[in-house]
């Protein structure tokens, strides 16, 4: 009887200090965890926050496309053969700089809609981007409207180049010179389109960076 008890205390000490031994781990791991846990929040709200700076910019940046643009309106007169024809120029005769102000329009509306959602959930301190899923969403749509700022761009900057230089090998007079406000005003709308551009292509490459490490 006495051996069995021996055994049994012998047992009961051993299992206690398992238990100690688990409870200690566990006491060490958990701040370990949390730490860590920490340092992923912190670096998500880094990544959240440089996604918004871009979101800014592209927004800010389209925003002054479209606002520029649409202001662009000139009456001048040009001098051809000794007669003064009058000019009157605006953004609307123009099919190319319709479709810069459109898609800067779009733009400005899905960069603005983005930031508010992300300065919403930044303020809450929730997750920007809550899922791989809608971390694709964001992307695809930030090359989207890349691809098509970078069109509506090239297409109103050749409009630009035409008035500024006229048609080669054709007696075709440089417009820009009575009416060098609305030019003007045509190649800072432009600048900041294709600065807009380059925003969003720097938002998708974060979404992409934002895919790789979370």
């Amino acid at each position: 009887m006495k051996g069995v008890a021996e055994v049994g205390i012998e047992m009961g000490e051993a299992g206690a200090a398992k238990v100690a031994a688990a409870a200690e781990s566990g006491t060490m791991s958990g701040p370990l965890v949390a730490a860590a846990a920490e340092r992923g929040a912190a670096e998500r709200r880094r990544w959240d926050a440089a996604a918004a700076a871009a979101r800014v910019a592209a927004a800010a940046s389209s925003l002054l496309a479209l606002g520029i643009m649409v202001s662009a309106e000139q009456r001048g007169s040009l001098s051809v053969f000794g007669l003064q024809l009058p000019l009157y120029s605006k953004w609307s005769f123009s099919d190319s700089l319709e479709y810069l102000v459109g898609i800067s329009a779009a733009v400005a509306a899905h960069s603005l809609l983005q930031l508010l959602l992300s300065m919403r959930k930044l303020v809450k301190r929730v997750p920007v981007i809550p899922s791989r899923s809608h971390a694709w969403v964001l992307f695809a749509g930030d090359q989207v409207f890349a691809y098509a700022m970078m069109s509506a761009g090239s297409a109103a900057a050749g409009v630009t180049n035409l008035n500024r230089a006229g048609i080669r090998h054709t007696a075709l007079p440089n417009f820009c010179k009575p009416l060098h406000q609305f030019c003007n005003r045509m190649v800072i709308s432009i600048t900041f389109a294709f600065l807009s551009c380059l925003f969003l292509a720097i938002s998708a490459v974060l979404d992409v960076i934002w895919l790789s490490k979370f």
